[in-house]
């Protein structure tokens, strides 16, 4: 399928952001895990006693949402959160550490995918670009 030469940026975004979606949602279904849910469940892995302000304020989600998902990910037996002071500090189970291992296995075939149209280079500034211009805007 061919673009219009004048196409704006952000139908393409959105596009690629749907198709990245469609394709992690595909690979996880039988984990019952949402889109909205795998980027708190691979940062709270990544980032081994996280709180949940510094979960929100790290991947630019309010706070509430924030709550509401990782309350789902504590019911489902994939991260526990322990109160301490005036925070809630996130843990990774067992379980949701294989789960995120997974998601993370699933970004990096994503990636590959990507870097199907683009050459090494070419991948690596396309990168480089959206997060300056994601830094930018926040």
């Amino acid at each position: 399928m061919a673009f219009d030469d004048d196409i704006p940026v952000s139908p393409l975004l959105s596009l690629l952001h749907r198709k990245q979606t469609t394709f992690l949602n595909n690979k996880l279904k039988d984990v019952e895990l949402g889109s909205g849910l795998y980027p708190l469940l691979v940062k709270s892995y990544k980032n081994k006693g996280i709180s949940q302000e510094e979960l929100a304020e790290a991947l630019h989600i309010n706070e509430s949402t924030v709550t509401r998902n990782l309350e789902k990910l504590e019911n489902k037996g994939l991260i526990t959160r322990t109160p301490q002071k005036r925070k809630k500090i996130i843990n990774v189970t067992s379980e949701g550490a294989k789960i995120a291992q997974t998601v993370m296995n699933y970004d990096n075939e994503w990636d590959d995918i990507l870097k199907k149209s683009l050459d090494d280079e070419e991948f690596d500034n396309f990168r480089n670009m959206l997060i300056k211009i994601c830094e930018d805007l926040i």
